[in-house]
């Protein structure tokens, strides 16, 4: 057959759907809509401030006063939801993290405030000891070293009953420390917030990708690093199985953090499992964009929007992402 005639007789040309735009979004496997974003929030103590944080340019520590505003806005863009990181001061921190369950500590007061100004919008508040460890840690620091597991589930618990308590409707704990999931929900349940939910830190690994964030918090170990409690970047078997335990605890929702170097393992757990799963698009995957675009390298808001549908075409349900106004101002 000449060439001429094969063309003629081809009868498969997928370029037909890619013709016009119209046809290129009717035919679209997959949507990153602004339903699917969770807006990561720094908060401080102070009034009036709104401090840019060095390493992730455009993000921001504010002051309550001046988060209620950035969570008003970005209510009304549409966003659904926001998580909430402390930057605590260095003198209310100890090895045993009691400043996590203060109930007039700065998370607490900030999801009392952020209730009463917003009260559609959902807080999803973090439990871990790391904002509030004179260690650094997730955990409580043994005097030889070693990371507490059991110790650090019961301060927990505490801190997620504190953050309930104050109006959070989603406890998210970080930690990785053993059977939290099912000692958290055994407390919530006990003290009557039975519809308090819990999204687990289930597949989060030991990466490199964090450092803006501890810059943000001042949250960086002071000795050693966490790779006896978060996971060995190489592994995906032990991803699932760490996924399993938490739904099996009580998990309603798990995560996969960070996201980008673990499309993968995002795919992987969202076939092991029916729950929500969640991504993490962590400060690394940020700045590497804001840093890039910043140069000119790249059209910054393009590959902004490509890494977030990526994250959602391997099985993300929900993206936690620094890039959330910016997203839903795009999707508008």
């Amino acid at each position: 057959m000449s060439s001429e005639n094969h063309r003629l007789n081809l009868v498969q040309r997928p370029r037909r759907l890619r013709r016009t735009d119209a046809l290129r979004r009717m035919v679209q496997e997959t949507q990153l809509t602004v339903n699917d974003l969770i807006y990561p929030l720094f908060v401080m103590e102070g009034e009036n401030q709104k401090v840019e944080v060095p390493s992730m340019p455009e993000s921001y520590r504010y002051t309550l006063d001046l988060l209620l505003k950035e969570v008003a806005e970005a209510s009304e863009l549409g966003i659904r939801a926001i998580a909430l990181f402390p930057l605590v001061a260095e003198e209310k921190k100890d090895n045993a993290g009691t400043e996590s369950y203060n109930p007039e500590g700065l998370v607490q007061r900030t999801v009392r405030a952020i209730k009463q100004a917003v009260p559609d919008i959902m807080i999803i508040t973090d439990v871990a000891l790391d904002p509030f460890s004179s260690k650094g840690h997730d955990g409580i620091v043994s005097d030889s070293g070693e990371i507490l597991n059991d110790e650090t589930v019961e301060v927990l618990v505490k801190q997620s009953i504190s953050h309930a308590e104050a109006g959070a409707d989603i406890v998210a704990p970080s930690d990785m420390m053993d059977g939290r999931i099912g000692a958290i929900r055994e407390g919530l349940d006990a003290a009557g917030y039975t519809n308090v939910g819990i999204l687990a830190y289930s597949a989060k690994y030991a990466s490199a990708y964090y450092g803006p964030f501890r810059d943000a918090l001042d949250s960086a170990p002071k000795f050693g690093d966490k790779k006896t409690y978060q996971m060995d970047p190489a592994n995906s078997r032990e991803a699932i199985k760490e996924v399993m335990l938490d739904v099996q605890e009580g998990a309603d929702m798990v995560m996969v953090k960070p996201a980008l170097a673990y499309l993968d393992i995002i795919s992987q757990v969202r076939q092991a499992t029916n729950v929500p799963v969640a991504a993490y698009n962590v400060s690394g995957e940020y700045a590497m964009i804001r840093a890039a675009g910043r140069m000119g390298w790249i059209d910054e808001k393009k590959v902004m929007l490509e890494t977030l549908t990526s994250m959602k075409r391997a099985g993300a349900d929900l993206i936690l992402t620094y890039f959330a106004k910016e997203v839903a101002l795009i999707l508008r």
